[in-house]
């Protein structure tokens, strides 16, 4: 039997990473992991936003733990596969103060005691005050306890120390965390903590610190230093992983992506296994899973003994002492499959959007009676005044010309008089004589050179407009009214004069050589361009002398989408992160050195040697 743990730095991400793209449902990301019980890290999802496929694997009970106000924050999930391994009962957190509804009951809970801010000692926050409950600390969705009878599974996510404000937190849950696995311990239960802890155990645990100036003072941070205490052999808890690797290095869970520490190994190990004393007879191999990507964690296993003889001689196997029955009739109440949403007791708004619904309104329905058309419903008013009437001549207005704004004047004088005159002339025959609109509809299909052809909306200009030749004068129509032609002659005429005297300079041969010298010539504008389209090329930087590599800015802040150059060279131990974060006698130059440069500057350097050359 397999017990594995991996921060999966979210659920929705670790898809689209090999192997993982490969499999068609979440039930076969599972199944190669090859684990009885699977403990995630990091799912940062929601419940609601949480797939089905996700919560309700095929062969496997399902358990989660949500943040409460951050969506797509933290997380953490417990899989067991019902074909080899039963879950008993389950909580949600360490403190017992996250409820189901209705609450569980004492049948339900793991545990007759919980921890009591009031009983232990908390670390105070920056302004000196020390929570009186849990509920920030329970608030973040970072812990699950599932009882497999041999043994209690505790499936953490400790909080990392973002700031110094931040450092009361991770030490008040941590000092949770230990109060609730003793009062378990104090009745006679035993323990298996696993997930990310947030802190290195040892100085072998970490990629620098085999310095000389990290050994010395490794144990003073709070946190590594409460660590020290609860692992063996001062405390209660025993490194399951490393009693079989003890003294291997680089066995590392954990690194930093952004800078591609995995590649030179390069990370800390932060991810453990922890049992308590009943539980080593059991154990019997451990260690981590460096090939397996999708994450900037890997992840970490121990198996089981089938069977195992005490120190009185009595031999006991697995299967009598861990439930195996299979029986999912009665799942735990925190189980994904009891939810309402998956129970069947509760209707998914997705439901109504599927395939075979039929939203139609029914027949009878005020939505589905037929509504007239609108054009046989509407008064002989405008139903005439629609209809285009076919017993008057059209009235062709002749093109613009090239002529005095009188013409002009004179053309729209006549057009109008002559649109007035055909309206005026006899206002009832036309009424008298027009079709019917379904004459008129046929009429315009028989015959299709008669279609008037569709008009442009306006607002909206053609492509085609911006390269034509300019008119003289705007197109004359009918709303062009008499007392503005005055504007229009004082528009003309001031475009006019510009136009000869843009016309007299052209034609003077001094001003056509001012022109042409200030005008640059092509093969100078076309290195104008190149130089400031062309890539920049990369500086050296000034340990290795090898071309430097270039990076973004992606924090938010006036730099962000800036970019700048470093050395190419991987980090490693030792490598030079400045003056003021390593001593110069520990730096290795074997990898980056502490070269930084931004682009602007390195363009304005080359901008200033291609000017003076």
């Amino acid at each position: 039997m397999r017990i594995l743990s991996w921060n999966i730095n979210g659920v929705r991400t670790l898809p689209q990473y090999h192997p993982w793209n490969t499999f068609t449902s979440f039930q076969g990301i599972l199944e190669h992991l090859k684990a009885d019980i699977i403990c995630f890290q990091e799912m940062k999802t929601s419940r609601s936003s949480l797939p089905r496929c996700v919560a309700l694997p095929d062969d496997f009970e399902a358990f989660f733990s949500f943040p409460q106000n951050k969506g797509g924050y933290s997380g953490v999930a417990v899989y067991a596969d019902s074909r080899t391994v039963t879950p008993l009962r389950a909580e949600e957190g360490l403190s017992g103060i996250l409820q189901p509804k209705p609450p569980l009951t004492s049948d339900d809970r793991i545990s007759r005691s919980y921890p009591c801010a009031h009983e232990i000692e908390l670390m105070p926050d920056e302004h000196g005050s020390t929570p009186s409950d849990f509920a920030a600390l329970e608030a973040e969705g970072r812990a699950l306890i599932v009882d497999f009878g041999l043994f209690v599974l505790i499936n953490v996510y400790c909080p990392n120390e973002t700031s110094d404000a931040r450092l009361p937190f991770k030490i008040n849950f941590h000092i949770m965390l230990q109060d609730r696995v003793q009062k378990l311990m104090n009745e006679g239960r035993e323990v298996v903590v696993v997930g990310d802890i947030n802190i290195c155990a040892t100085p072998l645990d970490h990629c620098d610190g085999h310095l000389a100036s990290n050994t010395a003072t490794f144990y003073d941070h709070p946190a590594r230093a409460w660590f020290h205490r609860w692992l063996s052999p001062i405390g209660c808890m025993t490194d399951a992983v490393r009693t079989f690797w003890p003294g291997r290095k680089g066995m590392y869970t954990c690194w930093n992506m952004k800078i591609s520490a995995r590649e030179t190994n390069y990370g800390t190990r932060v991810d453990y296994i922890l049992v308590t004393p009943g539980i080593l007879p059991w154990i019997k191999h451990g260690d981590i899973q460096p090939s397996l990507k999708g994450s900037d964690h890997c992840p970490i296993y121990i198996d089981l003994h089938d069977e195992i003889t005490t120190d009185a001689g009595e031999q006991l196997f697995l299967r009598d002492v861990l439930p195996m029955d299979g029986n999912r009739e009665n799942p735990p109440r925190l189980a994904a499959r009891r939810w309402e949403e998956f129970s069947g007791k509760q209707t998914l708004l997705s439901t109504f959007f599927g395939k075979g619904n039929n939203l139609h309104p029914p027949i009878n329905s005020p939505l589905s009676s037929h509504s007239p058309a609108p054009d046989t419903q509407l008064p002989r008013e405008y139903s005439d005044a629609a209809q285009p009437d076919h017993t008057q001549p059209a009235v062709v207005i002749p093109p613009l010309t090239h002529r005095s704004l009188s013409s002009r004047e004179s053309v729209c004088t006549s057009t109008s008089q002559i649109i007035a005159s055909s309206q005026h002339s006899n206002p009832i025959s036309s009424r008298q004589t027009a079709p019917p609109a379904s004459s008129a509809k046929r009429k315009s299909s028989d015959n299709p050179a008669k279609k008037v052809p569709k008009k442009l909306k306006g607002g909206q200009s053609k492509l085609s407009s911006f390269f034509a030749q300019p008119s003289v004068s705007p197109p004359c129509s009918q709303e062009i009214s008499s007392g503005n032609i005055t504007d229009h002659r004082d528009y003309i005429d001031s475009d006019y004069q510009l136009a000869l005297e843009l016309s007299a300079s052209l034609e003077n041969p001094l001003s056509q050589g001012l022109l042409a010298s200030a005008m640059p010539s092509a093969s100078q504008s076309k290195a104008a361009w190149s130089q400031l389209m062309a890539p920049v090329q990369p500086p050296n930087c000034l340990v290795h002398g090898e071309p430097a590599k270039e990076h973004t800015v992606n924090k938010p802040g006036p730099n962000k989408g800036k970019t700048f150059f470093l050395c190419s060279r991987p980090v490693g131990p030792g490598y030079d992160k400045g003056k003021s974060e390593r001593l110069r006698e520990e730096v290795d130059h074997q990898y980056r050195c502490n070269f930084f440069k931004w682009t602007s500057d390195v363009r304005r350097e080359a901008k200033d040697k291609s000017s003076t050359s």
